[in-house]
């Protein structure tokens, strides 16, 4: 039997979970446990299981539960376990039993040995793997939080000895990652950052040491207002002087412990955002050295941050040279590598503004959408601060021009930036200093080399026909690359008829690929031409509609076929490397390729026959789109779509989670395609694609791209003569002004809104725009509004016979009420809105007005019933697993809680909430420690 306590308290016998029982039964287990082969006095068990706060039969509960855990010990072989020992119990078994009692007996035997002895490091990591989380993980009190608070720092001296033990071994590799994990649970811990600091410089990260100190350096200043201290300091400067010498080969590293730390928790994500790399790259030896020596010299001698601009004409191989260094230099960029294709090429025009590439950074980097400033400027400031002091590659991949670049230049050294372009950018080489790295041909070496690495064996076979090859694609990377892939998905087709049928076929005109069109052209229409008839097809169609990526769900929408024939056509393609695989079933174009596709669907396929396409593809996302968006909002009317044209096959889904996992995979796709809608003459779609949008971006935090959307909704609407669709667009677009802050923006759109629903004769969403007035007009202070407004909402929901509406409306209404000591009005607004919510078993909606009810119970003087009315929601904020809303009503609980006279209690929902609020970092967690040191204090 093994009885876990540094984790979950969990009993275990011969590999099988035996069940513990409910919480309070393994709180009494837990009690026994930590002291094993030691008799436990029963009030002692009273005081570690209720604290301050036992029930009234509290040694009858005791028996209880103690009578059950005999058949839990039973059940797991030993039946005598549990012994009665004068005025308390005894849990008789070996020490080693219980894993928290074993992770000591371990460390007494470590201390035992001199710290060069390997059997040290070893009976460490052991002690380590014990640990599987958070000890006495589920249990409350008082006693188990210093137990649990004892345990952490036995388990922190532990890792911080198991780690000197594999440095002194010259292992420092090995305890990296898990101290940097330890390390994020214990920020302010010196000796953890000690050991780090030194395994960071021993491993030659000396860069990624001396950012780390710096880290470390303000944390301490902020939060203790101290210095680092003697050690470290010491230490810092022996890693500036370069005394910390890498490590000399050891014997294999011992296995890191699987439980040194619980779960990571960074203080910040490390992007990894690197396209793949390239398969069979060859040449560019001159080009990789130059990106080498700039990376090397930005080390040597720290300064402006290094740049350089990699152009050539189309198909040249910029791309393909950047990302390649990028993976062989990602090494020296511990802190991660970003990468944004800002389009400044696409076959549509659209280019993509440095301001959504900021934002898609800011993401990668860590900063929570509502911490994202509304302002532009101050988005790039603070992306220019989270890059400061720390060494970050930038990939800018396809740029149009110098000013689409400079907003995304990091302000202080450390980073690198690769930027490539069909321009030479002649701006950023003279004002930042770029290098510039032009990219021409491929020497005729490079190009065999480039064959020979992607064809194989028969390349060595055929050398004569390679280099025929090479002359015909006139040693352009692109035209090169297509011919490879052909030879190899036809193996037994001899090269030298290869070369006789890409002689044959240099015969189209028109691709704007600079003076080697000729070479290219040949390429791809030769490998175009080998091609099925229904894959050919869907080339052109997918070239000529679209220039995002897409789904083979859309494409069969798009080609009105099958989906296996679908799938196989894209197989097809990409076998033939004329279209690039970016994700599960996703599939994108090279710039050149999607030219070359759309001329040739221009010319083979009818100006009907391509309009139709088109409408079955823009059909496709937003029917679907419309359905998930339903998923998300099952209670408000959607908007009426026309029936999807023949041949048009949405996606379905079965849940909410399922709608929100595609629009989170489909997202750019769709806030590009309603732009794209509205180019193509397809207003409707373009601002019912945007209606469809609007609550997954509200909930994701999305209101910069809102903005964006429904700007272009309004444009569409206003357009095609819809009303109905601008009143929407301006209702969205108020509700992002007012998340983003701007509340000087929103009530001029609302009130616009509002009018043209009032002219169509819409009370439903009358209804709902008063109630985004009446927010607006809470964040404002104007509370003798707040109240009217959502009285007209309820009032205007009673008219379109809108239940849900009524529901929602009575619980703002019950919440103004609160707030303007109406009490016992707001008491009966929230409770008539819950009869309403139980009608459509509406557990979501539930929640914040039971939270309401209790928040107007507590303030009308009846904390009891307040009570009870914060525990059904916190019941249901826990279903749900919204940690936010938890911790929320925890700390409205407490005060109640506090108010019937149960301190104890209180204490306990306000240590809850501060550790949810801690674990997300969120800013609320402060005012609820000054509460708590408050209550300690009195």
């Amino acid at each position: 039997m093994e009885i876990r306590v540094l984790g979950p308290v969990e009993v275990w016998a011969d590999g099988r979970l035996v069940d513990a029982g409910a919480a309070r039964q393994r709180a009494v287990l837990a009690a026994l446990a930590v002291d094993v082969g030691r008799p436990v006095h029963v009030e002692s068990l009273v005081d570690r299981v209720w604290g301050d706060t036992p029930p009234p039969r509290v040694r009858h509960n005791v028996h209880v539960y103690l009578a059950r855990l005999r058949r839990v010990l039973a059940d797991a072989g030993a039946p005598d376990a549990l012994v009665r020992r004068s005025g308390g119990y005894l849990l008789d078994q070996p020490p080693e039993t219980v894993d928290g009692q074993h992770f000591d007996s371990l460390r007494r035997r470590a201390d035992g040995l001199v710290d060069d002895d390997p059997e040290r490091v070893e009976l460490l990591r052991r002690a380590l793997e014990l640990w599987r989380g958070e000890p006495l993980a589920g249990l409350p009190g008082e006693w188990a939080a210093r137990v649990r608070q004892d345990w952490h720092r036995r388990h922190t001296d532990t890792a911080v000895q198991w780690a000197r033990g594999l440095l002194r071994r010259g292992e420092p590799d090995a305890v990296i990652d898990p101290l940097t994990r330890l390390a994020d649970d214990h920020p302010l811990d010196e000796p953890v950052a000690v050991v780090l600091l030194h395994a960071l410089a021993a491993a030659g990260r000396g860069a990624q040491a001396l950012a780390y100190y710096a880290r470390l350096r303000d944390r301490l200043a902020d939060v203790l207002g101290a210095d680092p201290g003697v050690e470290l300091r010491q230490l810092h400067q022996a890693i500036l002087r370069g005394e910390i010498a890498a490590p000399t080969p050891g014997p294999s590293p011992a296995p890191a412990g699987a439980g040194l730390v619980a779960r990571p928790h960074p203080d910040r994500p490390i992007p990894a955002q690197l396209p793949s790399d390239v398969r069979g790259f060859a040449g560019r030896g001159p080009e990789l050295a130059r990106l080498d020596a700039l990376r090397a010299s930005a080390e040597a001698q720290p300064g402006a941050v290094p740049l350089a601009v990699l152009s050539g004409a189309g198909g040249v191989g910029k791309t393909a040279l950047a990302v390649h260094w990028a993976h062989r230099a990602a090494g020296h960029f511990p802190d991660g590598q970003l990468y944004a294709n800002l389009q400044g090429y696409s076959h549509s025009g659209v280019v993509r503004s440095a301001e959504q590439v900021v934002r898609g950074f800011l993401a990668a980097l860590g900063v929570p959408p509502r911490e994202v400033p509304a302002d532009e400027q101050a988005q790039t400031a603070l992306y220019r601060s989270l890059l400061a002091g720390r060494r970050m590659l930038v990939l800018l991949d396809n740029a149009r021009d110098a000013a689409q670049v400079r907003p995304l230049l990091p302000g202080a050294p450390g980073c690198l930036v690769l930027v490539t372009s069909r321009d030479r950018l002649t701006g950023l080489v003279a004002t930042e200093g770029a290098e510039a790295v032009v990219l021409d041909l491929l020497t005729a070496e490079d190009a065999q080399a480039l064959l020979h690495a992607r064809i194989g064996a028969r390349a060595k076979a055929e050398r004569a026909a390679v280099d025929e090859l090479v002359r015909l694609c006139d040693r352009l990377p692109l035209a090169l690359v297509v011919v490879a892939a052909r030879a190899v998905v036809r193996p037994k087709l001899p090269l030298t008829e290869l070369g006789a049928q890409l002689r044959a076929d240099g015969r189209l005109n028109g691709l704007d690929t600079g003076e080697h069109d000729s070479s290219v052209r040949a390429a791809l229409s030769w490998s175009y031409r080998l091609l099925s008839a229904s894959t050919a097809r869907l080339f052109r169609l997918v070239g000529g509609s679209t220039d995002v990526t897409v789904s083979s769900a859309a494409a069969v929408s798009l080609a009105g076929g099958g989906r296996r024939a679908v799938q196989a056509a894209f197989g097809e393609l990409a076998d033939a490397h004329l279209v690039l695989e970016r994700g599960p079933d996703r599939y994108a174009m090279h710039d050149l390729l999607r030219v070359f596709a759309a001329e040739l669907s221009a010319e083979h396929d009818p100006a009907g026959d391509r309009a139709e396409a088109r409408g079955r593809l823009f059909d496709h996302y937003l029917h679907t789109a419309h359905g998930a968006a339903v998923l998300l909002h099952p209670h408000w009317d959607p908007i009426t779509l026309a029936p999807s044209v023949a041949g048009v096959r949405p996606e379905k889904f079965g849940d909410h989670d399922e709608a929100v996992a595609w629009f989170t995979r489909e997202r750019d796709v769709l806030i590009a395609l309603v732009e794209r809608c509205a180019a193509s003459g397809f207003d409707r779609h373009a601002w019912q694609l945007a209606w469809s949008l609007t609550s997954f971006l509200d909930r994701q935090g999305g209101w910069h791209d809102q903005l964006a959307v429904q700007r272009t909704a309004l444009v569409a609407a206003r357009r095609s003569g819809e009303v109905i669709g601008q009143a929407h667009a301006h209702r969205s677009l108020a509700r992002a002004h007012a998340r983003l802050g701007r509340l000087d923006e929103a009530p001029g759109q609302l009130q616009r809104a509002l009018e043209l629903f009032r002219e169509l004769g819409d009370p439903a969403n009358q209804g709902h725009t008063c109630l985004d007035l009446a927010e607006v007009a809470d964040r404002e202070g104007r509370r003798a509004e707040v109240v009217e407004h959502a009285e007209a909402a309820l009032a205007l929901y009673r008219e379109a016979g809108h239940r849900y509406g009524q529901a929602m409306a009575l619980n703002a209404v019950g919440w103004y009420q609160a707030q303007l000591g109406a009490h016992d009005a707001a008491v009966q607004a929230c409770q008539q809105g819950l009869e309403l919510l139980r009608e459509f078993d509406d557990r979501h909606g539930q929640a914040p007005t039971w939270d309401t009810l209790g928040y107007a119970q507590h303030r009308a003087g009846r904390p009891a019933e307040a009570v009870v009315a914060y525990r059904h929601a916190l019941a249901l904020y826990r279903e749900f697993r919204d940690r936010y809303y938890e911790a929320d009503t925890l700390t409205h609980l407490a005060e109640a809680l506090a108010d019937v006279g149960e301190p104890a209690e209180a204490a306990r929902s306000w240590r809850t909430a501060l550790g949810i609020l801690d674990e997300l970092g969120h800013p609320d967690a402060e005012r609820i420690r000054q509460r708590l040191t408050a209550a300690d204090g009195s």
